[in-house]
């Protein structure tokens, strides 16, 4: 239930910023699972001897399980709570886990994209922490709540630049065993120290109709649009984009350098988010989210005309993920106050869900667009472009955030 400024309730809710950083850890564990097998992408395509079409299906599949799993770990969150659903969730992304490891060590691309596509369920943490962390905060510093835990994506940063370097420091395998022994770990402290806030109630809607209720709000459409555009796009970069710097810029850029920058990548969404979030809270979501996307679709066109690499590249591709961070942090801050409280987690499912098959489809349409005459995949781009001009256009047209009923 949403909290109130009375003083039982601020009673109540004391350490709730323990509670959501808390939160915000077991998403970062869950994003470094989710993200694992992109860093490495250069290892497989080598070993497995994979064309382009091949990478970027291997990129894709862990997303798409990670965006429609978000829609039931959302509804199944209003039910059993944050507590129950993080400690499941990453306790369910082990296996796959190790599977992934398994496929590698054989040299196995069929079992590598089996294993990559159940371990989407590493990303569907997110559809989690969303509801446990709006349930500790009131509406109006709820974009601050889910700011603060969408931080939980560092976990990306952590996987491009730490995964790369553990694999050729302590080797493969071990590397992926390390994963899964901190992901069993994390799953430990969160059982034993993670609280539901006390003003939660359990919704014991059964999943198909909460899940039908959600999709019949129309804040469900807005957003789940313009997260596609924001987290979808953050997601595909992570992604991509070590393959993308090390086709383009081959001569300046090694694979631990290509994670490097897109750690650096993460970690500037990440910051912005919390960012997006509070100036959500203050100046309204409709004009940060406006603000978001016209930097996407001018950054995105200034990456589509491939300048040199070095400063320009470097700055450009920040400045884009603090554009997508920005909007994250907007979109569901926009949630929050517009959407009936008993259908939060449900909603929230859906919208993360869009946001994650905004991640699936990039890389496989970049992979189709690449032309290897050029050494270019500016149509790609191109395309980026365009559907964010759309989306700026359609944000303006939405009204802003309302009190939810």
């Amino acid at each position: 239930m949403q909290a109130t400024s009375t003083q039982p309730e601020r009673t109540a809710l004391r350490g709730r910023f323990g509670q959501v950083l808390l939160a915000t850890l077991a998403s970062t564990v869950g994003f470094w699972a989710w993200m694992v097998i992109a860093p490495l992408q250069k290892t497989y395509a080598t070993e497995m001897g994979l064309d382009e079409g091949q990478i970027s299906l291997m990129l894709a599949m862990p997303v798409l399980v990670g965006a429609l799993g978000r829609i039931v770990t959302g509804a199944l969150t209003d039910r059993f709570g944050g507590r129950r659903m993080f400690t499941f969730v990453l306790l369910a992304a082990v296996p796959p886990l190790l599977l992934v490891a398994l496929a590698g060590v054989l040299g196995s691309f069929p079992l590598l994209l089996v294993a990559g596509f159940l371990l989407g369920i590493a990303g569907t943490v997110f559809a989690v922490g969303v509801p446990f962390s709006s349930a500790w905060y009131e509406p109006k510093r709820r974009g601050f709540a889910t700011g603060v835990f969408g931080m939980g994506m560092i976990g990306t940063a952590v996987s491009a630049f730490f995964t790369p370097r553990l694999a050729e420091s302590i080797g493969y395998l071990p590397t992926h065993l390390l994963i899964a022994a901190i992901m069993v770990a994390t799953a430990i402290v969160v059982w034993l120290f993670l609280r539901d806030s006390p003003l939660w109630e359990s919704s014991h809607q059964p999943l198909v109709p909460k899940v039908l209720g959600a999709l019949r709000l129309p804040i469900t459409w807005e957003m789940s649009f313009l997260y596609a555009i924001v987290f979808g796009g953050f997601v595909a970069f992570s992604t991509f984009l070590p393959k993308y710097l090390t086709t383009i810029y081959p001569d300046e850029v090694d694979p631990i350098g290509a994670g490097t920058r897109t750690a650096m990548f993460a970690a500037a969404a990440v910051i912005a988010r919390p960012i997006g979030g509070v100036l959500s809270d203050r100046f309204g979501p409709k004009i940060i989210s406006l603000i978001s996307l016209a930097g996407i679709v001018a950054l995105a066109y200034i990456v589509g005309q491939q300048p040199p690499e070095g400063i320009v590249t470097g700055v450009t591709f920040l400045a884009m993920a603090g554009a997508m961070g920005l909007g994250m942090g907007a979109v569901f801050a926009w949630v929050g106050p517009s959407t009936p409280k008993d259908k939060v987690g449900a909603v929230t499912g859906v919208v993360a869900a869009a946001g994650g098959l905004g991640g699936y489809f990039p890389p496989l349409v970049m992979g189709a667009t690449y032309n290897a005459e050029t050494n270019s995949y500016a149509l790609g781009l191109w395309l980026l472009v365009l559907v964010g001009a759309f989306a700026l256009v359609v944000a303006g047209m939405l009204r802003d955030a309302r009190p939810s009923a």
